[in-house]
């Protein structure tokens, strides 16, 4: 092999690597993101929420 090919075998090494950790980034934001509650929950002390 020469300089250039294993320069490129590298180089395809390192993308293909920043792509798998940025898919895997994603999912886990979006697996996060619908754990969140879209409401917040009920008044512990059992009193009305005021509202305006």
């Amino acid at each position: 092999m020469t300089k250039k090919s294993k320069a490129a075998i590298a180089a395809g090494a390192i993308g293909s690597a920043a792509i798998a950790a940025a898919l895997l980034y994603a999912g886990k934001r979006k697996k996060q993101s619908k754990n969140t509650p879209t409401q917040p929950g009920k008044i512990p002390s059992g009193e009305n929420p005021e509202t305006d």
